[in-house]
């Protein structure tokens, strides 16, 4: 199976940070921090729709000042502006009035926006993340990988915002070769180390094992890696019986992940971030910020949903 995934994915050249007013620090910090890595330009991009209301000096009549609504939304993000450009960022500031979804994604076409960097709020009576489904739609349908920086992600500073190692869920979809190819040119950009999760559910394990041992699907787990990366990466690769959300939130705990990496093969995986959704459990309490992969992201990288057949695969225009 070639795939054709985006060598900016990996090595961004121009990020987006999605912020609200007031700023979402934490997710600031990984931005500013990645965009220092790469040595990538970071727009800090906030829609608004809040319109000031003004009075014309001469009639009276009163009107909606756009301008005005911009220069007061763009006022709440100099101070962060200040810090890139202090930190040797090419930093620049875009406000829009408009829905915060729809303007994301407009941006990120508009920009070429190679990554995606967005912070949560704490989980709501309702579960949901972000304002409304912001987040919910970002993560359905951009076309670049979206790191998602949650209340519960510790506050990377005292490493430096190092990622040293690296945690991907998989399954035996075709969609988690992407994943898991993604996520191993991750490590080989970091130097860090990558884990392979996969965990079976209780009512499909002899449906999934099928007459093979724990230690057989585990090398199959390790064949999704790219030939030309397998000598180049320490890979290890984790099947346990489970719940998916909680043994991947352990298995982060326990190995002090740096970041997950998550794929959805299809809309429907993100159709409902609800306080039972395992996206949604995973990005509001997970310990690490998440990279996510949208449908749009697999399907462009050559992905298909079928089931991955015991066959090397090979990256196109990564290296």
């Amino acid at each position: 199976m070639a795939l054709a995934l985006k060598p900016e994915w990996s090595t961004p050249r121009t990020i987006l940070f999605a912020s609200e007013v007031p700023a979402n620090e934490k997710a600031f910090s990984y931005a500013l921090a990645q965009a220092v890595e790469f040595g990538a330009q970071l727009i800090l991009f906030h829609a608004y729709d809040t319109l000031v209301v003004s009075a014309s000096e001469t009639s009276g009549i009163r009107y909606y000042d756009y301008a005005a609504a911009a220069r007061g939304e763009m006022q709440h993000l100099e101070p962060l502006a200040q810090r890139a450009r202090a930190a040797g960022v090419d930093c620049e500031i875009v406000v829009r009035p408009g829905l915060p979804a729809d303007q994301i994604l407009v941006l990120t076409h508009e920009r070429k926006i190679d990554r995606i960097v967005m912070g949560t709020h704490s989980p709501g009576p309702i579960g949901k993340l972000l304002v409304g489904s912001v987040a919910e739609a970002v993560l359905r349908t951009s076309t670049v990988p979206v790191l998602i920086v949650g209340p519960d992600v510790v506050d990377g500073s005292y490493r430096n915002f190092a990622t040293s190692t690296i945690l991907c869920a998989v399954s035996m979809l075709d969609t988690s070769v992407v994943v898991a190819t993604y996520a191993a040119v991750l490590a080989y950009r970091h130097n860090a180390r990558l884990i392979l999760q996969h965990v079976i559910k209780p009512q499909e394990r002899s449906q999934v094992l099928a007459g093979r041992t724990i230690d057989q699907i585990e090398g199959d787990l390790i064949s999704l890696i790219p030939v030309e990366l397998q000598n180049k990466v320490d890979v290890q690769a984790i099947v346990v019986p489970g719940d998916p959300t909680e043994e991947l939130l352990y298995q982060a705990r326990a190995q002090q992940a740096d970041l997950v990496v998550l794929g959805a093969h299809g809309a429907s995986a993100f159709a409902a971030i609800t306080r039972h959704g395992v996206v949604y459990k995973v990005l509001a309490h997970s310990q690490c910020p998440v990279m996510t992969l949208s449908p749009a992201v697999l399907a462009m990288s050559g992905a298909t949903g079928d089931r991955v057949s015991n066959v090397e695969t090979f990256l196109a225009g990564v290296f």
